[in-house]
């Protein structure tokens, strides 16, 4: 199942905020991942979509002033451990490359999301849920096979 990847935008910050009960399940305050979405330069994020369908997104965001970007990941229940998780995340640590020097992410000490990250790189913080990757600064290389970073989904 091959999704098809579009960059999000502020005006969808919808598909932002949809996700975010998904990407952290055990959060108190969910407003702070999506509330003004895509206002800022420091926003970056892409939505999968498969067959007409949002399957999931991949957001990060510099949430209350913090110096690190947090990563935000939600696939949709019927979508999991289809390959989208990994499509996304690939695509989307190419154009964070771009943006950032480092990025951090929450786990929630969740063992299964802890061995995903580090197939990416993360690395875990000590005394914390919280895991980190460092990134050389890259210019960003888009695959040729249909992803169009101007396109829109209409």
């Amino acid at each position: 199942m091959k999704p098809t990847l579009y960059f999000l935008r502020s005006s969808e910050s919808k598909i932002v905020q949809d996700m975010t009960k998904h990407a952290h399940p055990d959060a108190d305050n969910l407003d702070i991942y999506y509330n003004l979405y895509g206002l800022t330069t420091n926003d970056l994020g892409l939505y999968a979509l498969v067959e007409n369908k949002i399957a999931g997104a991949i957001w990060s965001r510099q949430l209350h002033n913090e110096e690190t970007p947090t990563l935000s990941l939600a696939i949709l229940p019927e979508f999991r451990e289809k390959g989208i998780e990994a499509a996304m995340m690939e695509q989307f640590l190419l154009e964070a490359a771009s943006m950032y020097t480092t990025l951090k992410v929450n786990s929630y000490n969740n063992e299964e999301s802890n061995n995903f990250y580090k197939k990416f790189g993360f690395l875990n913080i000590e005394e914390s849920s919280m895991m980190q990757k460092g990134f050389e600064k890259k210019e960003v290389v888009r695959p040729t096979d249909g992803y169009d970073p101007r396109r829109w989904m209409d």
